[in-house]
């Protein structure tokens, strides 16, 4: 196996003119922090971007920033962090998830998975912040979507069609979000003992309020042990984030109490340890166990999310939790990932899609692990790998088997 790295747009250019000449397929990597999702890609070669780095541009006080594919995340969120700005669509962190070490991720990578986390319903995900990308087809044509403002309306905006392609379609070679202020403070206000039901009830009360709930999630008895160094242990928590400055993060906690009494007495976690409970919650912290049992990341209405564990737990052991504003359950499996009995029963359920983020090498060959799509959006993929990656040299087999 040969691994290519270039320290250039140009040299990745050049590495992927050779490849289409050649029809030679390419496994497209950033530090590989995301290598297990999705269904192995079998190839001669592999083009590594992790040493395609560097901040290219960051101004703060126009909320823009600019970096190459490979720049690890944890360095921009450093960055970011001095001078109190953030990306606030939360990118999740797979590494610990998969086996490997957090911080890994590439800003290239946290747009083609479309990365998010626990303010997902308030703030969207990657692809709603990116600005503009320049990339390289699978043709080996270098291209350029959006720019470097936050009103680009020129043209379709192919930096947000790449969003959640998996590297299926083009390669990414720099990139530019938009970033936004880091709020003052946080806390988090935490009922204790509510069952499933009872904790949607809680969640989306606290979410049609004028409180202006950041983060919302239902930690199960059997998962909540699990976060903050065992610190929620001995019942199932639901958990609600406020954000902002800080006497305004107090009104609001206490105009959430107030409104939540008929669930029951509440306590506050404040602002550090509720940062590190959010991280935890966003990277599927409880699950990260060190092996290769099925997980997966279903993306649903919140509303429909326990109703939908209650009929599939009675066909599978699975242990769940719930990201309420993340739009999200997600499930480890105790033996087999049942995808069939899954699927049926979101559909059942109002609808949405399942991902299976985690599972032995054999497990993700076999079966479908992205959501199968109907047949008239299966056709516009097709057409639009057509026009992308026509001799399907760009991660091939990795959405879906060739």
């Amino acid at each position: 196996m040969t691994t290519f790295t270039p320290t250039t747009a140009q040299e990745v250019l050049n590495i992927v003119r050779w490849a289409a000449a050649e029809e030679t397929p390419l496994e497209i990597l950033g530090h590989g922090s995301k290598r297990g999702i999705g269904r192995p890609v079998q190839t001669e070669h592999v083009l590594d971007l992790s040493q395609l780095s560097g901040i290219t541009l960051y101004e703060p006080e126009e909320l823009v920033l600019s970096a190459k594919a490979g720049t690890p995340i944890s360095e921009i969120e450093g960055l970011l962090a001095e001078h109190n700005q953030q990306f606030a669509f939360e990118p999740m962190d797979y590494g610990p998830l998969l086996g490997g070490e957090s911080g890994h991720g590439t800003i290239g990578g946290v747009l083609c998975a479309n990365l998010s986390g626990p303010r997902r319903i308030k703030a969207g995900a990657a692809r709603d912040h990116v600005l503009g990308v320049y990339a390289v087809s699978g043709r080996g044509e270098a291209f350029k979507s959006g720019g470097r403002v936050v009103k680009n309306v020129t043209g379709y905006d192919l930096s947000k069609g790449l969003a959640g392609s998996w590297g299926t379609l083009a390669v990414v070679t720099d990139v530019t979000f938009k970033v936004l202020p880091a709020a003052e403070t946080e806390k988090t206000l935490v009922l204790s003992g509510l069952d499933d039901a009872r904790a949607a009830a809680a969640m989306s009360e606290a979410m049609g309020s004028s409180a202006e709930v950041s983060g919302a999630a239902h930690l199960p008895e059997g998962v909540a042990g699990r976060f903050l160094s065992g610190a929620l242990a001995g019942a199932a928590r639901t958990v609600l984030r406020v954000e902002g400055v800080a006497p305004s993060v107090d009104y609001r906690i206490d105009l959430l109490t107030r409104l939540l009494k008929q669930f029951g007495g509440a306590e506050i976690i404040e602002k550090r340890e509720s940062q590190t409970l959010w991280r935890e919650i966003r990277d599927c912290h409880p699950f990260t166990d060190g092996t290769e049992a099925a997980v997966w990341r279903v993306s649903m209405a919140p509303t429909e999310g326990h109703r939908m564990v209650d009929a599939f737990r009675r066909a599978a052991g699975a242990n769940a939790y719930y990201d309420w504003q993340g739009g999200l359950v997600w499930l480890r499996m105790e033996a087999d990932p049942e995808a069939d009995i899954l699927r049926k029963l979101i559909v059942h359920f109002g609808g949405g899609h399942a991902t299976l983020v985690r599972a032995t090498p054999a497990v993700r060959a076999a079966l479908p692990v992205f959501q199968p799509q109907p047949p008239e959006l299966a056709a516009l993929s097709a057409r639009l790998k057509e026009q992308f990656d026509p001799r399907n040299i760009l991660n091939p087999g990795r959405m879906a088997a060739a």
